[in-house]
């Protein structure tokens, strides 16, 4: 079963609901690094390096906050930031790894998707490693790429030649 006991934290807006699962905009501040915290700790093979980590958990408290619940315990998030008066960025996802390919990462792509249309938004984008660099990776893009999301560039220099960044984009329109 994929859940974690000690997330059961309180509700805030309940967004979606299927079965046992509930997908939720979260605005507390404290309760979005909560989640966030525990969510990337348990994913350290993706997110390995401290400094990152941490700052994606601090900079998540005041991004647009979604995070799904399996059975009443969190077990996945998503943030969206602003890039540009049109558009947002997935800026981070994760989904503990036994929740993986049981639907809700799709669950929290598509609430946070109406959101940022509802929000005004056109466009979404998302940055990951190229496809064909890391195995782990190459999931990550066909699951975006599966979600809808095209190409748009690959920029080298962002992140280092070792992890070339592929810059996808969706219109929200």
């Amino acid at each position: 079963m994929c859940t974690m006991k000690e997330m059961n934290l309180p509700d805030e807006q309940v967004v979606e609901q299927r079965n046992e699962r509930t997908v939720e905009r979260i605005g507390d501040t404290a309760l979005k690094r909560k989640i966030a915290r525990r969510i990337l700790e348990n994913l350290h093979d993706w997110f390995e390096i401290d400094e990152s980590r941490e700052q994606y958990i601090r900079e998540c408290s005041d991004w647009m906050f979604f995070a799904a619940k399996e059975k009443g315990n969190y077990a996945g998030f998503l943030c969206l930031k602003e890039t540009g008066r049109q558009t947002v960025e997935l800026a981070v996802m994760g989904v503990l790894r036994e929740c993986h390919r049981k639907g809700l990462g799709r669950a929290l792509f598509h609430e946070a998707q109406k959101a940022a249309a509802k929000e005004g938004y056109s466009f979404m984008q998302v940055k990951t490693v190229k496809m064909g660099v890391y195995e782990d990776y190459d999931v990550t893009n066909r699951f975006y790429l599966s979600l809808g999301f095209v190409e748009l560039e690959v920029i080298e220099e962002l992140w280092g030649k070792e992890n070339p960044c592929q810059i996808y984009v969706m219109s929200l329109k």
